[in-house]
């Protein structure tokens, strides 16, 4: 008898009678945890290759743009790589803390999770300073301080003591430097998250849209150094980490009958038709002639910071549409051809932090060498395959030098982020 059979009262296996019928059972249902959690075994490919592709997208993002950066999402509807990356972690973190949860309770769970904290709040201090070193280099030894200023960092050459202790403190972030910080900090909130989860699922899950409704309607945020937000509101973007836990714990299954649906098919792709028009209408101020005045004034601005409402159910028009028609069984995942990109998100920590470094160096060679599209294809595609030869250096020395490797693929085979597997 599984969990889920002991929350929904299933009939108990082997004796043909429903579960309220035998007191012992019925007591044991009461005090199940509420959440389903997914067999171990083969890791879940999917999520690798979708936060792979995350990983090149913010890359190609972060270069000025060219004529590649119309191969992005974000030019062809409300949401980007950004939400892939924050639901795909809020998913895999569930996956790995959740067991933990349940297996080892409370404490030991909170105790892996501000390890991993720690580990994630390292990657970005290391990050930041090497980040910091390459762009004063290039400033300096070119004689060029818009660099400087263009890169978020003028400030720091002002006041290095300051803003230091403002860049531990997660308030100062030179540019591209935004996503570790809104992760860390969600990080911290799992805990709450899933000890709600494991009695409480759907209710978690409609706290986190209150709070989310909150924000929007008090304006909530967290303040930045010297002045203004964070890029990544944390009191907004939860809800998309919190339901990408939601779904992991059992409610993607509890869903599925929703996504087979047709009707959630056709909603879903006239949605993105919708979307992808809009956008056009940015490019093409002709067409915008044909969007009503009232729809207009409601829908602008869509707002990224606070996880605009348009952008969310972007993202989860498109999510309902790659459940239907890229199944987990689906022999592309073994593609040699998709190997690159399941590898950089099977090490997304390492290889986010890489595509920082290599986004600014592509900037500088834009700007001091040659801007045009073939530059900045040669890049692009650079990045790519170096990111790519990392990720298989670290697949490799983890696979030859982790004697345990072996043991430990199965409890921490879909988390990178989340658990460092």
């Amino acid at each position: 008898m599984t969990i889920a059979d002991q929350v929904t009262g299933s009939t108990i296996a082997g004796t043909g009678k429903p579960a309220e019928a035998r007191p012992a059972e019925a007591k044991l249902r009461s005090a199940a945890p509420a959440i389903t959690l997914p067999a171990t075994g083969e890791r879940e490919l999917r999520l690798d290759l979708f936060r792979g592709l995350a990983l090149w997208l913010i890359f190609v993002d972060h270069l000025p743009p060219s004529l590649l950066t119309w191969f992005t999402i974000r030019n062809y509807g409300f949401s980007d790589a950004t939400e892939i990356f924050i639901f795909i972690s809020g998913y895999t973190a569930a996956f790995v803390y959740g067991r933990a949860m349940l297996e080892s309770g409370f404490v030991v769970a909170t105790a892996r999770i501000l390890r991993r904290v720690w580990q994630i709040y390292v990657a970005h201090v290391f990050l930041f300073t090497i980040f910091l070193a390459e762009i004063s280099y290039v400033a300096t030894r070119f004689e060029n301080p818009l660099y400087t200023e263009e890169m978020g960092i003028m400030d720091f050459l002002k006041q290095p003591d300051v803003t230091i202790v403002q860049a531990l403190l997660l308030r100062f972030r030179p540019v591209n430097m935004d996503v570790l910080p809104l992760y860390i900090v969600l990080m911290l909130a799992l805990p709450l998250i899933l000890w709600l989860m494991k009695w409480r699922p759907d209710v978690t899950l409609g706290l986190s849209v209150l709070l989310y409704a909150v924000t929007w309607e008090y304006d909530l945020y967290l303040s930045a150094y010297p002045n203004g937000f964070w890029a990544f509101n944390p009191f907004a973007w939860q809800l998309l980490f919190v339901f990408g836990a939601w779904c992991a714990l059992g409610g993607a299954r509890r869903m599925s009958r929703i996504l087979a649906s047709r009707v959630t098919m056709w909603i879903s792709i006239a949605y993105l038709v919708a979307a992808f028009y809009v956008t056009l209408t940015w490019y093409v101020p002709q067409l915008s002639h044909f969007m009503p005045r009232r729809l207009e004034q409601w829908m602008y601005p869509i707002d990224k910071a606070d996880l605009d409402v348009l952008r969310f159910t972007h993202f989860l028009a498109f999510a309902a549409l790659t459940v239907r028609f890229l199944p987990r069984e689906w022999p592309g995942l073994k593609s040699p051809w998709l190997r690159p990109l399941i590898l950089c998100g099977q090490h997304s920590l390492e290889i986010f932090c890489l595509g920082v470094f290599l986004a600014f160096a592509g900037h500088f060679i834009l700007a001091e060498v040659s801007g045009g599209a073939a530059m900045h294809a040669l890049i692009s595609l650079s990045g790519i395959l170096i990111m790519w030869g990392v990720a298989w250096v670290i697949s490799w020395y983890k696979r030859v030098a982790d004697k345990s490797g072996a043991k430990t693929k199965n409890a921490v085979g879909n988390a990178d982020l989340a658990g460092g597997g």
